[in-house]
């Protein structure tokens, strides 16, 4: 029993890393997504000639 209870903080230590990793991987993803929305965006209205974004 000692031994398993000796295994709990590295458990805890564990998910509180892969939750803290999850939301790092999750934001990235989301960022990613507007990151390319936003380009598709930009590109169409450049296709367009509308020049309200400036350029790079």
């Amino acid at each position: 029993m000692d031994h398993l209870i000796a295994l709990v903080p590295s458990i805890g230590v564990g998910i509180l890393l892969w939750i803290v990793l999850r939301g790092i991987i999750n934001a990235d993803r989301h960022e990613r997504a507007a990151q390319q929305r936003f380009d598709e965006e930009r590109a169409e209205k450049s296709a367009r000639g509308d020049k309200t974004f400036p350029e790079d």
